[in-house]
């Protein structure tokens, strides 16, 4: 899993009103270079949150020269831009954990794949899936 996958990812657990970031406990971290695409890294910066990227690259050992806030003059410099592709792209979580700021849920990270399946009670129901449901375990419960 990568530092961009990370950035856009949240917990959806049932009443967490705010599950971002993931706070990411790595057992196997690894590198591997990637073609430096200056136009991608510019467009993406708009679009990161910026604070939970740069806390993940601390938490992963590679937030060195990445700046805790970004002006518009790093935007545009290009070893800065170099650092946030290394940490964004370059950097693969293999295996671990992202773990829910608000319960603790932990969400394996298995072959830099992150499962971020809910168990069924942690599953928030809409509103329609509620009132099907709603007659058949009334049903259920008439008929025990």
């Amino acid at each position: 899993m990568r530092l961009i996958t990370h950035n856009m990812l949240k917990s959806s657990v049932r009443g967490v009103e705010d599950g971002y970031p993931l706070a990411i406990e790595a057992e196997e971290v690894e590198t591997e270079e990637t073609e430096f695409n200056q136009e991608f890294i510019e467009a993406m910066v708009g679009k990161l949150e910026w604070g939970a990227f740069v806390a993940a690259a601390t938490t992963l050992g590679v937030a060195e020269g990445l700046p805790e806030e970004l002006s518009d003059e790093d935007k545009g410099n290009g070893e800065v831009l170099q650092r946030i592709h290394h940490a964004l792209l370059e950097v693969h979580v293999i295996t671990g954990f992202l773990v829910c700021p608000s319960t603790g849920r932990k969400f394996k990270v298995h072959k830099g794949i992150p499962n971020m399946l809910l168990h069924e009670d942690e599953v928030v129901e809409d509103g329609a899936a509620a009132a099907a449901a709603a007659p058949a375990e009334a049903a259920a419960a008439a008929s025990s």
